[in-house]
């Protein structure tokens, strides 16, 4: 039994959207590449052709961006060198098999000296060295073209490509600035490890080619979060949630909506229909965003800009539901408060409804979330 188990998959199931996504992204990037940059009818004689180490590195780029072995100088720099490799050895051992053997084990000793390891390089060297008419015709020109434009347009079009799926390509660095601009981490990453130290556990268990450090840093941060989920007890959003609930329905005009902020000092109201039907909600920051484009579109300050914008009815009406959220997260009277925490974590939102068959019962801010965790630590505090 173990020996079939170790036989079978062990990449964790994925949904279809994201195979879709990652297939759609290789079919994109190749064509495009083929199309615009490495058609055989743009230059016969100049090298510009696909090869098949395309396919693989598309599938390192588009299926699985965020590994150390498909980031840009992983890919660019580590399938050119194995260009060169494999022309040299093309160009200097005339027996085909010691120079397709040499040439393959010199790229990856190459590109693992020069931090560029990239496995579809192998299949360069390799394909190099097994094309003598190649090295004729071309010689180290054909680590240019095709491989280091192929490869480079490869890198380009699935940055593109992931930043319009809302993907992250190239991989975070641990360095990079938080989601708020400041030089503060995003708080789930705020592990109290260094990069070094993060570096260091990654060599220690020999996972430098598959995990990056911030990734790293990620996956601790959500594992303790997730251990500190499981470790909340038995409270569901029911026992804590706000009951009393401040509603605007998506008619409600803007400047009435500013008001009811400006009265209770919340920073989110839900939008609902007359019957409690929950429809989306709308943050305070939403407000402030909405002045903000108005003021760089009329080239105005904020202030004037946020007047305009709720007397805004006399002139072009914009209602709460023009501007209200409706995919945030949501959750229902049993959901326990271990997962309202990563809901709320990173600070996208500051406002979880509680839903019962689609309409609004209650409402879990951030301030209830705490005062809740507050209590559990008191109580387990007082019981030791």
């Amino acid at each position: 039994m173990q020996i079939l188990k170790a036989l079978g998959p062990t990449v964790a199931r994925v949904s279809t959207t994201e195979a879709l996504r990652a297939g759609v992204g290789a079919l994109v990037g190749l064509g495009l590449t083929g199309l615009f940059l490495l058609s055989p009818h743009l230059d016969a004689g100049g090298g510009l052709f696909l090869i098949a180490p395309f396919g693989a590195t598309s599938v390192l780029l588009f299926a699985v961006p965020n590994s150390p072995l498909a980031q840009p100088w992983s890919a660019i720099v580590g399938n050119t060198l194995a260009a060169v490799i494999g022309i040299a050895a093309c160009l200097t051992v005339p027996d085909p098999v010691l120079r397709i053997a040499l040439a393959v084990g010199l790229a990856i000793t190459a590109t693992i000296l020069c931090r560029a390891v990239h496995p579809p390089a192998g299949a360069v060297a390799m394909t190099a060295a097994m094309s003598p008419e190649i090295a004729r015709e071309l010689g180290f020109w054909f680590a240019l073209a095709p491989v280091a434009i192929g490869t480079t347009a490869l890198v380009v079009l699935a940055a593109l490509y992931a930043r319009i799926t809302g993907r992250r390509y190239p991989f975070r660095q641990f360095d990079d600035p938080s989601k708020h601009r400041t030089d503060d981490r995003n708080p789930t990453e705020r592990l109290g490890l260094s990069e070094n130290e993060l570096t260091a556990i990654l060599d220690r268990y020999s996972q430098s080619f598959n995990l990056g450090v911030e990734d790293l840093a990620r996956m601790i941060g959500a594992a303790e979060l997730q251990a500190a989920a499981q470790s909340s007890g038995p409270l569901t959003a029911q026992d804590i949630m706000s009951r009393g609930l401040v509603t605007v329905g998506p008619d409600t005009p803007l400047g009435a909506v500013a008001d009811l902020f400006r009265q209770h000092r919340f920073t989110s109201l839900p939008v609902v229909t007359p019957d409690m039907v929950f429809l989306g909600v709308i943050f305070q920051m939403h407000l402030i965003s909405q002045a903000r484009d108005d003021a760089l579109r009329l080239k105005r300050g904020y202030r004037p800009a946020l007047r305009r914008l709720l007397d805004r009815d006399r002139e072009k009406p914009i209602r709460a539901g023009d501007i209200m959220s409706v995919a945030g997260p949501r959750a229902t009277t049993d959901t326990p408060i271990g997962a309202l925490l990563p809901m709320m974590a990173d600070g996208d939102v500051d406002a979880v409804p509680v839903l019962a068959y689609g309409k609004i019962v209650g409402i879990v801010t951030r301030t209830d979330l705490i005062a809740a965790l507050a209590r559990l630590a008191a109580r387990s505090g007082g019981c030791q």
